[in-house]
């Protein structure tokens, strides 16, 4: 466009200074005065002739310039109306190009929030279910329990001549029901280390004495024994425990315990932490 457009300037000059070159030619009055100074006005008839002669050189000079202007003039506007419509088909192609950009842009815009919504829901799935493990196995970490030895009134337990497994009824705590009031056995419903107690209580002449045992095991023993009056012993102890192993607690033979409303004789226990392989074999 800027040649075109300097094209047009340098024709329009060309036409101003042909212009002015018929413009500032010779006239009729000066061609006169100039050819009579030359003869002396000796010659007016041939004075008449060049004079026409110029007149009519300058009129046809003048006809084919404006000719070839208005031939190169017609030259350029097609010029200009090619280029023109040349331009508006480069407009409506860059159009077309940019739409179809613009839909591919979004497709792929769609196809990346599809795939960013799958991933969070998968996501939210996931932190669910996380939610819902975590929360099943720390409630199966709830592992607790403590129980007196009489479900009420007041008595002793004993003497016998051989071992026998005590029960203890009266339940404060059975969280995860790992113990069994009934038979007075604690079952590990998952592998970890768990804390277990008992207490005893009684009066003298007769000792009294109860041992924890695993799994048909003897472990601890509390003892306590004195002529007379009051008498009571207190013991413990953590154990590792496999999933199904059994702790539970029997009377020393020839010894009694004594329980009544007070609660004097207990057993309890409880999970301190699971255990994985890992853990086992380290330790």
């Amino acid at each position: 466009m800027k040649g075109l457009v300097c094209l047009l300037l340098l024709l329009e000059t060309f036409v101003c200074v042909v212009q002015h070159q018929v413009d500032g030619g010779l006239n009729d009055n000066e061609i006169s005065q100039q050819l009579r100074s030359e003869d002396g006005g000796q010659n007016p008839p041939q004075t008449d002739t060049l004079r026409d002669e110029a007149s009519t050189d300058s009129r046809q000079n003048y006809h084919l310039c404006f000719t070839d202007i208005h031939a190169a003039l017609r030259e350029l506007t097609a010029t200009v109306t090619e280029q023109k419509i040349n331009i508006r088909a480069l407009e409506t192609q860059l159009k077309e190009q940019q739409t179809f950009i613009l839909e591919e842009i979004n497709k792929k815009n769609d196809v990346i929030l599809e795939e960013m919504n799958k991933k969070n829901a998968e996501m939210s799935n996931l932190t669910l279910s996380q939610v819902e493990g975590l929360r099943k196995e720390n409630i199966e970490k709830e592992i607790a329990f403590s129980a007196s030895l009489m479900q009420s009134g007041s008595g002793y337990i004993g003497p016998f001549t051989n071992e026998i497994t005590l029960t203890y009824r009266k339940v404060f705590t059975n969280i995860g029901n790992a113990y069994n009031p009934n038979t007075g056995v604690f079952t590990a419903p998952l592998k970890g280390a768990y804390m277990f107690r008992i207490s005893v209580y009684g009066h003298g002449p007769t000792a009294a004495a109860a041992s924890i045992f695993k799994n048909g095991e003897r472990v601890v023993l509390a003892y306590a024994g004195q002529p007379q009056r009051e008498l009571n012993s207190s013991n413990g102890v953590v154990l590792i425990l496999e999933v199904g192993d059994v702790v539970y607690v029997r009377l020393w033979p020839n010894t009694r315990i004594f329980d009544s409303d007070n609660n004097h004789s207990t057993f309890s226990g409880f999970l301190l932490f699971p255990l994985r392989e890992q853990e086992l074999c380290r330790m």
